[in-house]
């Protein structure tokens, strides 16, 4: 039987898209957790796998006075994936069958389980040493800048790198914290715009290469499989191939890759052909820059988040999720 997503005249295929570092927020997704049983379901199982450190995930993520921030990487690289995979989990369970996945930084972690690379038990082990590993990693910054990757290049002078390309015109840069300030204030004498990232250590950079690498046992041990479901690495920009998904030194080594989203969605979009593009995962940071590619505009595709841009009460994230589940099922019938 066909599902919801499955490509057909005159209907948008669904692509996926998962966040990752930066997006979080205090209680993401804590509404959703109080009104969708089966999120709710989901959350607890990926939570499950950390024992006692993930029920005091929980437990911090749902306090009004968490002992640790959200922005503390103990708490929002869990907390990501638990909710990005829970959200596409859900997706899927109902029938939707994505014609490709996209996760951003630790998103790409969420979506690998779901297109079948990952079972979620290596998935959360692999979590576990990653934050091990970046435990001791030196104190950095990151940078959004709302420019072209070209126009921010000079500032690798300052010893920083670009970590991220979010769409046509911002990019993340990655580095220690006076490389980051002294970039930041140039780019400020240049009229450039750029906001601090939410990140106590330079995701994504040259910095964290050595740190991130120490991950190589513990991959070598976990077992892959090919994917069931097309997966666009936003590392490669393109499908994982099978000798990809067999190289611990790639999935090690991720924390510290550049993230190159857009040119990635744009390939996948240009691709899929029409789609409707879902962001599964805290806020509308994908869905927004999506909404810059040319079959947007167009109106050929268009997208959709399964929750609000800011953390929302009970209310607003089963409003949010209901209406996006409607878009879902009316734009993409099986």
């Amino acid at each position: 039987m066909s599902g919801i997503g499955h490509d057909a005249t005159g209907q948008r295929r669904v692509v996926l898209v998962l966040p990752g570092q930066g997006v979080q927020k205090a209680r993401m997704g804590v509404g959703l957790y109080g009104s969708v049983p089966e999120f709710a379901e989901r959350v607890d199982h990926v939570l499950a796998q950390w024992g006692q450190a993930g029920a005091q995930i929980r437990a911090d993520w749902l306090a009004e006075t968490p002992t640790l921030g959200i922005d503390d990487i103990r708490r929002s690289q869990p907390l990501l994936f638990a909710i990005d995979w829970a959200l596409g989990a859900y997706l899927l369970d109902q029938g939707v069958t994505p014609a490709a996945l996209v996760g951003h930084s630790v998103g790409e972690l969420a979506a690998s389980v779901l297109a079948g690379i990952l079972d979620l038990v290596d998935a959360t082990a692999l979590m576990t040493d990653r934050l091990v590993q970046l435990a001791d990693a030196p104190p950095g910054a990151m940078l959004a800048v709302a420019a072209k990757p070209g126009d921010v290049r000079f500032c690798v002078e300052f010893g920083v790198d670009i970590g991220a390309v979010n769409a046509p015109r911002q990019v993340v840069l990655a580095g220690s914290v006076p490389a980051i300030d002294r970039a930041a204030s140039r780019l400020a004498d240049a009229g450039i715009s750029v906001r601090v990232a939410r990140s106590p250590i330079a995701f994504h950079s040259s910095q964290l290469g050595d740190h991130a690498l120490r991950s190589v046992p513990t991959v070598r041990e976990i077992t892959f499989r090919a994917p069931v479901l097309p997966l666009w690495s936003a590392y490669t920009g393109a499908p994982l191939t099978g000798e990809q998904v067999r190289d611990a030194h790639f999935w090690a080594s991720q924390p510290a890759l550049p993230v190159l989203f857009w040119p990635t969605l744009e390939r996948v979009l240009d691709t899929v052909g029409p789609a409707l593009v879902v962001e599964a995962g805290p806020g509308r940071s994908l869905t927004t820059a999506a909404r810059r590619h040319r079959s947007m505009l167009s109106g050929i595709s268009s997208t959709v988040a399964l929750l609000p841009h800011a953390a929302g009460s009970r209310e607003q994230d089963r409003l949010a999720f209901d209406e996006a589940v409607r878009i879902i099922r009316a734009t993409t019938p099986a």
